[in-house]
């Protein structure tokens, strides 16, 4: 995990009075201290427990019942996208995912598993705290690296973007600010980092991601981040 960090696409996590407790999933032990170590060093943060594979992390998520999940995808016995649609089907937990990208599959998979966000395993350490405190908010986070894989993966493969409620070009149904909103998702940065390059508030990029989304007739960032490829691939 570095210590680099694009300054335009952190967050800047809101206050919490409880303390946060996080679960850290991956098959590799040195991993899982480099994890511990980060979780740690942050004010308001626990490691509530730590499992190996999907199946001890959805036993201990069910019995510890933690704020946040730190999930691998690859492992032994049962992967991360099983264990992270489990445990989204029970509401259990919020899973954000640490990733290497390399896998496509791995990606669209954990995606519609319910992860809440995927980051690079090689992200800050102030990055990863930034990320699990916008989660916990409500936001969905996607490392840039990462919605530009999705999008190249998706488009290589012919998949089509989702297409809009009314199937109208997007210039037609948003407004301008809600287009320039849509250009900032295919970025994948938060709300925050959106916010700054656009000069308004965090709360008001919340209520324009939820129009633009709910305009599209699209359930996530991703899918928002494939139309706005498609819209502005010429600009």
């Amino acid at each position: 995990m570095t210590d680099e960090t694009d300054e335009q696409c952190t967050h800047a996590p809101g206050v919490r009075e409880q303390t946060i407790r996080v679960l850290l999933v991956d098959d590799h032990e040195a991993i899982r201290l480099g994890m511990r170590m980060v979780v740690e060093s942050a004010a308001g943060f626990e490691v509530a427990g730590e499992a190996n594979n999907g199946v001890n992390a959805v036993t201990l998520a069910t019995a510890v019942r933690p704020d946040i999940i730190l999930m691998d995808l690859r492992m032994p016995i049962m992967d991360g996208i099983e264990a992270t649609r489990l445990i989204s089907a029970q509401a259990i937990s919020k899973v954000l995912v640490l990733t290497t990208f390399d896998h496509d599959d791995y990606l669209f998979g954990a995606l519609s598993a319910g992860a809440n966000g995927f980051l690079l395993k090689s992200a800050a350490p102030r990055d990863i705290i930034a990320a699990m405190h916008a989660v916990l908010e409500g936001d969905q986070v996607l490392a840039p690296e990462v919605t530009a894989t999705i999008v190249r993966a998706a488009l290589d493969a012919k998949t089509s973007a989702p297409q809009s409620t009314a199937d109208c070009d997007p210039r037609e149904l948003l407004t301008g600010r809600e287009l320039d909103v849509l250009k900032e998702l295919r970025t994948g940065c938060t709300n925050y980092a959106i916010g700054r390059s656009l000069g308004i508030s965090e709360t008001t990029v919340k209520t324009h991601v939820s129009r633009v989304m709910s305009k599209l007739g699209v359930s996530s960032r991703v899918q928002a981040a494939l139309i706005a490829h498609v819209t502005f691939e010429n600009d």
